[in-house]
């Protein structure tokens, strides 16, 4: 017989996993079980299939753009936003992270990819105040819009299939100096599109997503997360969870800016995270045993 404080952990492990499964099993393309197990969606299961219940528009890959008229700003001022993206590109200042702080991406500067954020969940960012003005002065205008970026996939650059891990926001990418090729592509839920300068897409990022740049010439976008339109009982939780858990996941464009909590935390485990990367590439069966091991003995902790 479950004892009375073992019953409500057990119910709330199982919520956990149900959610996690949900989350996993969502769309026609899936990370590997054995990446889920640890990936970021897993933890923030629970919260994302309340939204994905909640939300004000249907769950699938792709929207068009003209849906939210907020973006539609964005598209009509494409050039301005293109020149001060490009003088940003010229002056080396889409780059990398300037450390490990920005776990959000952290992979996807091994790939080449580069960014310069002009606007991220109420974080402050004095060098895109600085460095692109009359994008940010846009970017103000537009309460919907929360985080927003320059973002750079040089010539034969990739990003790996990964899920975001927040869906209380929608994504945003507008082309600004692109190959204008078929094979300068994104894939989501493996529905293709390929960016165009001038053009837009609207994607789900939550469903598992990778991109591919297989021509001779780089790809800039402007970047941006947009709230999610979620039914009006849950417009207030959405909007406390993007103020206070997304706000901490800000990161810097240049050394001495502020860094987010969660990026903070993130840049002091990275030694621990390091080490089991060198492990993993020497002994591959005692990583996993020891991953494992960790994962059954963090769920026995909370049941025992």
């Amino acid at each position: 017989m479950l004892t009375g404080s073992l019953l409500p952990r057990l119910i709330i492990l199982l919520a956990l996993l149900s959610a996690a499964c949900f989350v996993h099993f969502r769309g026609r393309v899936r990370l590997k079980f054995t990446r889920q197990l640890t990936d970021h969606s897993t933890f923030t299961a629970p919260y994302n299939a309340l939204v994905y219940l909640f939300s004000g528009v249907p769950n699938k890959p792709f929207f068009q753009p003209d849906q939210f008229p907020d973006l539609q700003t964005l598209t009509a001022n494409w050039e301005m936003i293109r020149d001060e993206g490009l003088a940003l590109v010229e002056g080396g200042q889409v780059r990398a992270a300037t450390g490990h702080n920005d776990v959000g991406f952290h992979t996807f500067f091994k790939r080449g990819w580069k960014r310069f954020y002009l606007k991220w969940y109420g974080h402050p960012i004095p060098s895109a105040r600085a460095g692109c003005p009359k994008t940010v002065a846009l970017l103000n205008t537009l309460p919907s819009v929360h985080g927003a970026m320059f973002t750079y996939l040089p010539a034969g650059g990739r990003i790996g299939a990964h899920r975001d891990p927040f869906a209380g926001s929608l994504r945003y990418h507008l082309g600004l100096k692109t190959p204008n090729s078929e094979k300068c592509w994104i894939a989501v839920d493996g529905e293709k599109a390929s960016w165009r300068d001038g053009q837009a897409m609207v994607f789900d990022e939550t469903y598992v997503h990778d991109a591919l740049n297989e021509t001779d010439q780089d790809r800039l976008i402007l970047f941006c997360d947009f709230e999610r339109p979620v039914q009006p009982i849950f417009r207030p939780i959405n909007r406390w969870m993007i103020k206070n858990v997304m706000g901490a996941t800000g990161a810097p464009n240049v050394e001495g800016e502020k860094v987010g909590a969660i990026n903070r935390f993130f840049e002091r485990v990275y030694g621990v995270l390091d080490s089991g990367k060198k492990l993993k590439a020497k002994n591959r069966q005692l990583y996993y045993a020891l991953k494992y091991a960790v994962i059954i003995g963090v769920v026995a902790l909370f049941v025992i």
